[in-house]
């Protein structure tokens, strides 16, 4: 096992997050699609292919994650699997919350597919459910051990809320069992249905993890978790005051495509029309001023202006006014790999 390592920033490859719907058969308690600023239509294949050919320069750079709502509930996600394969993007995974829509796994192959991204967040039937709705816990599992049995590899994603931190731990014999082979640990963000007045009420009061909790938690549990021979990845989430900032937006390349043509660099301004690139008549062009290039160009003491703007409670300062720390890009990442 590694000793946990900063995945540094690289303009050498690309991630393109295609989000092909917005339509989804679950309503998780804080699902981060907002129909109103994202759409509520389902891309036609043909759409779909045109807007892949827009990322198609030196496509074998870029991996590509079909996303949705849930992106198997599209019947022609196999096709557009092909196109994807046959344009030479370096790596192809599907996020699915375990239902398996139309047979998927029947209708794509490992040769076709790289990773199959199950999403659980709970180590529990109990917690993930009350999550995640009834019956998701026991429809997850058995999705990846199809998958798993049809020689898929197979990663696993849990976000994590005040709701299911202390489930984190009960993870490491469950993972072991699931034979999953990548981690990925998120953190909760206000977007979508967590930034409603629904999350304000929600019996666990903040769904936001305070900051030593996740410090005392997370990196420990990630390398328990390491230490069973899976390769884990978890946010960095918060520097110290003399660590450098760098912003995903101005050093690297992601882009979030949305059904409405939107297309963001930065997660955290999802719930906002200040997408930096957006696609007319099929084309990919610069959004209109102010967009969220320009705050990506602010340097703050507090590290994230994005953060800063959307979510300020998660700083502290001094009594000086320095802050006592500095928020990370959500997209900077920490990775144990096993050995």
């Amino acid at each position: 096992m590694t000793l946990p390592q900063t995945v540094a920033f690289s303009r050498n490859s690309a991630n393109v997050f295609f989000h092909i719907l917005t339509q989804c058969n679950l309503k998780c308690r804080y699902c981060y699609i907002n129909p109103q600023q994202h759409g509520q239509h389902t891309l036609p294949l043909s759409t779909i292919q045109t807007w892949l050919e827009a990322f198609s320069e030196s496509s074998h750079k870029k991996n590509l994650i079909f996303l949705g709502g849930e992106p198997t509930l599209h019947p022609e996600l196999p096709a557009a699997i092909r196109f994807a394969r046959k344009m030479g993007f370096g790596s192809i995974t599907v996020d699915t919350n375990g239902y398996l829509f139309h047979d998927i796994l029947e209708k794509v192959n490992p040769g076709e597919v790289d990773t199959f991204s199950f999403s659980l967040d709970g180590a529990t039937r109990t917690t993930n459910d009350r999550i995640r709705g009834k019956g998701s816990f026991d429809i997850c599992i058995a999705g990846i051990h199809e998958a798993v049995s049809k020689g898929f590899n197979t990663s696993l994603i849990y976000t994590v809320s005040s709701a299911n931190i202390n489930e984190l731990e009960k993870m490491v014999p469950l993972l072991k069992k699931l034979g999953v082979g990548r981690f990925f640990i998120q953190i909760i963000g206000l977007r979508g249905r967590s930034a409603s007045k629904e999350a304000d009420t929600a019996p666990e009061g903040i769904l936001q993890v305070e900051r030593r909790k996740w410090l005392d938690t997370v990196p420990r549990i990630a390398r328990m978790i390491a230490e069973s021979g899976i390769t884990v990845s978890y946010p960095k989430v918060f520097l110290n005051p003399d660590e450098k900032f760098e912003c995903a937006g101005r050093v690297a390349d992601n882009y979030f495509i949305f059904p409405n043509g939107r297309v963001y660099r930065c997660p955290l301004c999802e719930d906002f029309p200040i997408h930096s690139l957006v696609f007319k008549e099929d084309q990919l062009v610069p959004a209109a001023k102010l967009n969220e290039s320009d705050f990506f160009q602010l340097n703050i003491p507090e590290g994230c202006v994005m953060n800063k703007l959307i979510q300020p409670h998660n700083l502290s300062y001094r009594e000086d006014g320095r802050p006592e720390y500095k928020i990370a890009c959500c997209l900077l990442k920490e990775e144990i790999r096993s050995e």
